[in-house]
């Protein structure tokens, strides 16, 4: 109910400011060519990427398309339908779809199907990003993290036992 509305709000919020920065983007930054955040460290760059991440399947559009739209049709309904445990493991899936959202809206109807980057991080000469990249990431770690250190961990209650197995005989005083 209500957490399900605050999931869908977030992810509703987060492709709005991914898009709202990407039009910047386009009417701002691209005239400019780029702008100093903080010198040498941080900048931006109008980038035009017609692959996926670090630009890898340059030119796949309809291949990016079909399946980045395929599996945030199956995140999203088993969002909808409460197949994800817990406020990491939705908060995780929240972030991916809204990411993986703001790019396939993206490579879907800009011309020639490329998604508008923008963030470069200038010391390690990082690939450009923008902020469905860092959503997906962030989502992706989030999820990893969840399902390295937090699923199938939790305490049991006092008394109780893993599955399968008996819970310990009570003790009679």
């Amino acid at each position: 109910g209500f957490y399900m509305f605050l999931y869908l709000l977030l992810a509703g919020l987060l492709l709005a400011g991914d898009q709202l920065i990407k039009g910047w983007a386009i009417e701002v930054l691209k005239p400019a060519d780029s702008i100093d955040i903080i010198p040498n460290v941080l900048s931006l760059h109008y980038h035009e990427n017609f692959g996926a991440a670090w630009g890898i399947l340059q030119g796949q559009r309809w291949l990016l398309l079909a399946v980045t739209g395929v599996v945030l049709a199956v995140l999203l309904a088993g969002l909808l339908l409460g197949k994800f445990q817990g406020p990491l493991m939705r908060t995780s899936i929240t972030l991916i779809l809204a990411g993986g959202l703001g790019n396939l809206l993206d490579r879907a109807f800009h011309p020639g199907g490329f998604v508008v980057d923008y963030i470069y991080f200038e010391p390690i000469n990082f690939p450009i990003f923008n902020l469905a990249d860092i959503c997906v990431c962030v989502g992706t770690f989030l999820l990893a993290f969840y399902i390295l250190f937090v699923e199938g961990k939790q305490p049991l209650a006092e008394g109780s036992a893993p599955a399968g197995e008996e819970p310990p005989p009570e003790e009679n005083a």
